[in-house]
């Protein structure tokens, strides 16, 4: 071997750049939020802005909103609780997966 040999550091010795972590979940989880939100307060718009049939009375047809709103804002609630429970298992399941030991 002659002395000018030039040796350079093995992979292992270069320590690694820790990786910036993506929020790809967070982003997504918040695209969800934003979009139920958007749903819930169009429907409750349309509703207040809804006509009715001309045969009803005007009790009738607040009535008739107002339950109708009433149903269709708990449906839409229920289908954002449902979906933020599934999300939330997943990233639960996500974050197990990935835990070192």
């Amino acid at each position: 071997m002659s002395e000018n040999t030039i040796t350079t550091p093995a992979v292992a010795d270069v320590p690694a750049k820790p990786r910036k972590r993506k929020r790809i979940f967070m982003w997504f989880f918040l695209a969800v939020q934003a979009i139920f939100i958007a749903w819930l307060v169009s429907g409750i718009v349309s509703v207040s802005h809804g006509t009715c049939d001309p045969s009803l009375t005007a009790n009738a047809c607040t009535a008739t909103k107002e339950i109708g709103g009433g149903i269709g804002a708990a449906l839409i609630i229920g289908l954002w609780v449902a979906a933020d429970v599934i999300l939330g298992i997943g990233r639960l399941i996500v974050v197990f997966a990935r835990r070192k030991g």
